[in-house]
């Protein structure tokens, strides 16, 4: 029997896939790719820089190992991968990995990239400790001019609200404690099925037990029409008051060429609303520096917006073309205006996100212990999501004294 090794790149719902095929695997599974007579590379192709590593790991691995491409990168970029590669398969293809394995093993070449359009099933996963990935939709509503992920993903397509509230209720009975809400967009949860992420927030608060929720990464635009409800369902100790926005660029003119639906104007004032709720709001958001047509001005514009909101934690993305994208046709920046724009805006992000850490210092707090850390100590979570490095088992909830603090966690 082949044993097999998963190398996993990209997003929270990637780690999701990969938990799934881990599942049916499960018997199978070794824990490096030295072990491994089969390697699936579960991949992603949101940047540039993302699938040329993955494109040499590929390379290097292919001539002593039978090669699965799994991911988003066969729908996005699939003329890059090397030649000997075994099997090519797509997201929604995950389920049927013990099939493309055997497929695999008796020598038949294995192409199925197609997009399922139904209502997605609830995936069994292998789970890891307290934390559970609880996918809640997958595809997104949007045409950003510069994302190949819809090309992977495709459209809006939530999963049952009863299913996702029937699988938490589960995990909890089994001893999880944290469960990590992700989607493409989770802003945009189903709205395919005449239900809301408010809904769908306030059915899981329902239930019975210390647990926490955390919820990834909705667009201004969907928080924004649904904000008063938003904010509501928020307002429960077992929701992390943690909110990741990904605003991609303060300026206007930016967003339009972007596609992305919303102004500036609109990021704030879902923050501003959350903030005047939850006075410790943890803020994560996204910019993209380098952007096809981003001038001097524009790019003043984020830096604006990063003075004006504070968020936490900023997730810089140089702009890399991606293959069928509308952005890919226009004039397109040298390479080191995207590398200046980048080291100015981490610079900045990084001196506010270490002043904001700075004030936890000497107060006292409660974390949920979420995972074992480095040197016998313990990584745990705020009620924030703020993460502490502490002393505690994993799943207990500790009463923590922060003694110090760096730009991106804090440390008791």
């Amino acid at each position: 029997m082949a044993m097999i090794y998963i190398k996993t790149y990209g997003c929270t719902l990637n780690q999701s896939d990969s938990q799934t095929m881990e599942y049916h695997l499960r018997d199978r599974l070794v824990s490096s790719i030295d072990e491994a007579d089969i390697v699936i590379f579960n991949t992603c192709g949101v940047k540039g820089q993302t699938e040329h590593k993955i494109v040499k790991e590929i390379a290097a691995a292919i001539d002593t190992k039978k090669v699965i491409v799994a991911g988003c990168l066969p729908l996005i970029n699939e003329g890059v991968l090397p030649e000997g590669v075994r099997a090519v398969i797509g997201p929604d293809q995950v389920s049927r990995i013990g099939e493309i394995v055997d497929a695999v093993e008796a020598g038949t070449f294995v192409r199925d990239v197609e997009l399922d359009t139904a209502t997605p099933c609830i995936r069994p996963q292998l789970r890891h400790g307290v934390s559970a990935i609880i996918p809640i939709s997958l595809g997104c509503m949007g045409a950003c001019s510069y994302c190949a992920t819809r090309f992977a993903r495709g459209t809006l397509r939530s999963f049952e609200k009863e299913g996702i509230v029937s699988t938490i209720a589960s995990l909890l009975e089994d001893g999880h404690k944290e469960f990590l809400l992700t989607s493409q967009d989770t802003g945009c949860y189903g709205l395919d099925l005449n239900t809301t992420l408010p809904e769908l927030l306030n059915s899981i608060t329902e239930l019975e037990g210390d647990f926490r929720v955390r919820v990834g990464m909705m667009n201004p635009n969907h928080a924004h029409g649904m904000l008063d409800d938003l904010v509501e369902a928020f307002d429960d100790e077992r929701i992390y008051s943690f909110l990741h926005l990904p605003v991609q660029s303060g300026s206007d003119r930016v967003l339009e060429a972007m596609n992305r639906q919303y102004t500036a104007e609109v990021f704030h004032n879902v923050v501003d609303a959350f903030r005047q709720r939850f006075h410790d709001l943890y803020l994560a958001t996204d910019i993209i520096v380098g952007f096809p047509g981003e001038t001097e001005e524009d790019f003043a514009r984020s830096l604006d917006l990063v003075y004006r909101s504070s968020p936490d934690k900023v997730n810089i993305t140089r702009y890399s073309s991606r293959p069928g994208t509308e952005a890919a046709g226009m004039k397109q920046f040298p390479d080191r205006i995207k590398k200046d724009r980048s080291r100015i805006l981490s610079r900045e992000v990084h001196k506010r996100s270490h002043a904001i850490n700075r004030r936890y210092v000497g107060t006292n707090v409660r974390a949920l212990v979420v995972e074992e850390g480095k040197k016998g100590r313990t990584v745990g979570r705020l009620d924030n999501y703020k993460p502490v490095i502490c002393d505690g088992p994993v799943g207990a909830f500790v009463n923590l004294t922060i003694q110090d603090a760096t730009p991106t966690y804090l440390i008791a």
